[in-house]
């Protein structure tokens, strides 16, 4: 790493890291180079940022391009993971995405309110996830925004009305993930499909159960179901069962949070990296900058499964809430 690097220059990059969008990076990427002093230890530095500040500029360009209808779909992702809400109308999706995130969708009593996806921030401890509330599902007409936004999205949360026709509406929601080549994890495919499958893990709410009596109702809906998904009942009204709700988000989204520190420093444990279950020590290390991946030596680890600063290799895998020390 190039030397003499001021503290506002690693502000700018954690803001760069953090940006989900391309006119984000490419504005915290050129106050990275104001900051970088001039000097030959810089030099490859520069270079590189100026490369990613040619590409962000070009991906904002193309997008820009995008029609106004299709752009309404092309929800750019962040936080820890994309979770997008599907289901048939009047089962509570706005009022579910409301109720938890920052987000203002219409919500009203009469169906088909929701016009157009509306994404919501929810936070979880220290990270947070992203919330897409969605036009209903229908056999009639969808959207190809829509079936494209379900298929890149991270989890599908199938929400339902206990008190609809509960068992109608998950046969039909089910129906038409199929005929998108959507499929739960876990699932059976079919043996004639011809393309690819989009594989997903999903998440079953049953929505409106208001009143402890309804946890009798929910009881029959997963016994006549005899779904295999994984299930939840709340209710958005009295906020019923919705912490769980987002603990289970956190488990279903396969992620862990790791924290960094510099030698005799206190971690930042307000700023987690976030990788993938199952990332090691490199990945990591790649993640926050490739001369960390291609100089890093050892590492120290802080954690549940280790001793207090325990040295582990490149091949480490990391656990939640690891404390990362890096010597390169």
């Amino acid at each position: 790493m190039p030397a003499n690097l001021p503290p506002q220059y690693f502000d700018a990059e954690k803001r760069y890291r953090e940006a989900k969008t391309p006119e984000g990076k490419v504005k915290a990427l050129e106050e990275m180079l104001t900051i970088m002093p001039k000097h030959k230890g810089t030099d490859k530095l520069r270079a590189d940022v100026r490369r990613k500040i040619s590409k962000f500029k070009t991906q904002s360009q193309q997008k820009k391009g995008i029609s106004r209808r299709e752009s309404a779909y092309s929800i750019d992702k962040e936080g820890a993971a994309q979770i997008v809400v599907i289901g048939p109308a009047n089962v509570g999706k706005s009022s579910l995405i409301a109720t938890l995130t920052n987000a203002t969708p219409e919500v009203a009593d009469f169906p088909h309110s929701t016009w157009k996806p509306t994404p919501g921030m929810v936070p979880y401890e220290n990270i947070q996830f992203q919330l897409v509330d969605t036009p209903p599902l229908s056999q009639e007409h969808m959207e190809p925004g829509l079936a494209d936004l379900i298929r890149r999205a991270d989890i599908l949360i199938i929400l339902l009305d206990l008190h609809g026709d509960a068992l109608g509406q998950l046969e039909g929601t089910v129906s038409l993930l199929r005929q998108l080549r959507v499929f739960p994890e876990g699932y059976p495919l079919p043996e004639d499909l011809k393309k690819p499958p989009f594989i997903k893990k999903v998440l079953l709410v049953v929505n409106k159960m208001d009143q402890e009596e309804d946890e009798e109702d929910y009881g029959v809906f997963l016994e006549l179901s005899e779904t295999s998904l994984p299930s939840l009942g709340i209710s958005t009204r009295t906020k019923r069962n919705l912490a769980a709700f987002i603990e289970r988000i956190f488990e279903l989204s396969d992620i862990v949070r790791a924290y960094t520190k510099a030698p005799g420093k206190e971690p930042d444990l307000n700023a987690p990296f976030v990788v993938p279950k199952g990332s090691t020590l490199e990945d990591l290390a790649a993640k926050i900058h490739k001369d960390f991946q291609q100089k890093l030596k050892f590492a120290r680890i802080w954690g549940k499964e280790v001793y207090d600063g325990q040295m582990v290799q490149r091949d480490y895998v990391l656990q939640d809430g690891d404390v990362v020390e890096m010597h390169i």
